[in-house]
């Protein structure tokens, strides 16, 4: 029994009876407590406040927190700083001056998990991860002699997180300090992008994101810094965090390769650019957007070996891989490919491409952008403002005699008419639509104003997908769910099945996951949903029937990776409904 649940016991505010119960249930000591607070014998505040307490006596350390997840460390930290009449800082929202920080010797700030964010004429505020410890109040207060230091609180993860960017942004010290001098000796401001420490920095910003795995850099001004962040496996992570006066080169370096004009500040712009990192050459899509401080430039990584990816390499299990192979060698049809922005809808094309392409048939493509480049492909690059827009490029390439056809997205009626002609026409057309699940793709095309016979004679499959995050292998650990979820889904989990999450170490930067796998289903269009379709059946009835023809959902597809132990429950509950 754990140190928590045995003094609740001792102080009576639990009893031994409703441990006995939950033990002759099967309960595990590990998760005794949170199933205490969750049949209401009781509450998940008193077991913070009672926390806090013990805290503040001293009978606790404060790392206790830490063994109990379904007690969040920030509100008991909360409450620990209302107790203390102290302030709980989340550190992610205030656009603190790291110069602070750079007063004192990092080692220091590490060694007692504390930083400082704010200086006004009569104090410091400098946050603590224990802010009982006494010993590292009076040694940063030694390190900053001239003011007094208020206490304040904040997460370890949050401390332990901005003090890395505060090693990092002194990592490439030199490098900026070279990038001022040439900013000083330049005469204009336009040479400022020829600066070339400047192609050094992009070069470790674009070196490092890449090493982490990032699909898009983000580069964004404040009022005091620029912040530079990375979206890996889906989750946004800053990396750099630089002072504002290197904002201004290097958005303008930037934009002169992306070949922008570098001179307009007042309209987003979008370009491309190709850059060697390592010994790899990978393709940035490039946009800017005006904001209050400047720019916001987001920066996509294009890795032309993605566009390479065998779809079972992508995640997909065998069965919806030999449903969609079997659509992807239909003589005509549309198969389609749904899901939100960021599921990896552009990459199961690229892969069902992949399939598509030989010698013998023309593959024509209409995209917005054309995100990468491959061979015995024709790619048609929407340009609205001279009116090359999704239908119009479709009405031409009808006339280029192609075999198959790859439609990026279907965002409206002209371009899902002409498509669905296409495909009635005797041609093979890949597409992609924004709906939650497979089913839901039948009634949006009759929302858009489709008639349900041509659907029906039109569509071959339906794919829908999502991305979820995979189990780090260096931190992978067993653990228990509450029984509650565990009966809930029953039907899904075979007995014994044993459940896994990642605790977070270095390979995965504390998160417990790395890299991401497809959870899909795929709806074939059988003759007797065809049938159903060209009657106007509801979705409910066409899923109905797909169920008894073997339909796999994507939910049921998602816990057969968590009974693998390749994913966790709480991610499939994040992405995907039952």
């Amino acid at each position: 029994m754990d140190r928590v649940t045995q003094d609740l016991l001792a102080k009576k505010h639990i009893s031994a009876e409703q441990i006995e119960r939950l033990t002759k249930v099967g309960v595990g000591s590990d998760v005794l407590l949170e199933t205490l607070t969750k049949v209401g014998a009781v509450s998940v505040n008193f077991v913070k406040r009672f926390i806090v307490e013990q805290i503040k006596d001293g009978r606790y350390e404060i790392d206790i927190i830490k063994q109990y997840h379904f007690i969040s460390e920030s509100d008991v930290l909360k409450h620990l700083a209302e107790t203390l009449e102290a302030q709980f800082v989340d550190l992610d929202s205030i656009d603190m001056d790291y110069r602070l920080a750079e007063r004192a010797p990092l080692s220091q700030l590490q060694k007692f998990e504390a930083m400082p964010i704010y200086e006004d004429d009569m104090s410091l505020t400098v946050v603590f991860a224990d802010p009982l410890n006494i010993v590292a109040q009076e040694a940063i207060q030694r390190l900053f002699p001239r003011k007094p230091i208020q206490v304040a609180v904040a997460t370890p993860k949050q401390i332990d997180t901005y003090l890395y960017k505060i090693e990092l942004k002194s990592s490439i010290k030199d490098l900026v300090s070279n990038i001022r001098k040439e900013l000083n000796t330049i005469g204009k401001k336009e040479d400022e992008q020829h600066a070339s420490s400047i192609l050094q920095l992009i070069n470790v910003i674009l070196k490092t994101c890449i090493r982490n795995r990032a699909s898009d850099i983000h580069i964004e001004p404040t009022e005091n810094n620029c912040v530079v962040r990375a979206r890996v496996d889906g989750k946004l992570q800053e990396v750099f965090i630089f002072d504002q006066d290197i904002y201004p080169p290097l958005s303008s370096r930037l934009k002169l390769l992306s070949n922008l004009d570098i001179a307009e500040k007042r309209k987003p712009q979008d370009g491309r650019f190709s850059a060697l990192v390592g010994d790899r050459e990978y393709d940035f899509r490039f946009s800017t957007l005006p904001i209050l401080y400047g720019e916001s430039i987001v920066m996509r990584i294009l890795d032309k070996e993605k566009a390479l990816i065998q779809l079972e390499d992508a995640g997909m299990d065998s069965e919806g891989y030999k449903k969609l192979i079997t659509a992807l060698h239909s003589p005509f049809g549309i198969i389609l490919v749904t899901g939100p922005t960021g599921s990896g809808k552009t990459t199961t094309l690229y892969g069902a491409l992949n399939e598509l392409r030989n010698v013998e048939d023309k593959v024509i493509t209409v995209e917005d952008p054309v995100e990468y480049r491959m061979n015995l492909i024709q790619q048609v690059q929407v340009q609205n403002k001279v009116g090359m827009t999704f239908a119009a490029a479709l009405r031409s390439i009808l006339r280029q005699d192609p075999d198959k056809i790859m439609i990026g997205e279907i965002r409206d009626k002209e371009t899902l008419e002409i498509a669905i002609k296409a495909a009635l026409t005797g041609h093979l057309v890949i597409s992609t639509l924004h709906t939650n699940d497979s089913v839901s793709a039948l009634p949006r095309m009759v929302d858009m104003g489709i008639e349900p016979y041509l659907i029906s004679g039109a569509v071959v499959a339906i794919q829908a997908q999502r991305l979820v995050r995979k189990i780090c292998d260096s931190c992978k650990t067993q653990m228990s769910i509450p029984p509650n979820l565990l009966k809930k889904y029953s039907k899904y989990l075979p007995d014994g099945v044993v459940f896994y999450h990642g605790v977070g170490c270095k390979e995965c930067n504390a998160s417990g996951y790395l890299g991401r796998e497809m959870i899909s289903e795929v709806l074939p269009i059988s003759e007797m949903i065809s049938s159903m379709i060209a009657k106007g059946a509801s979705k409910e009835e066409i899923m109905r029937q797909a169920m008894d023809e073997g339909f796999t959902s994507m939910f049921e597809n998602g816990m057969k990776k968590v009974v693998e132990g390749i994913t966790t429950i709480d991610e499939i509950l994040r992405v995907a409904t039952e």
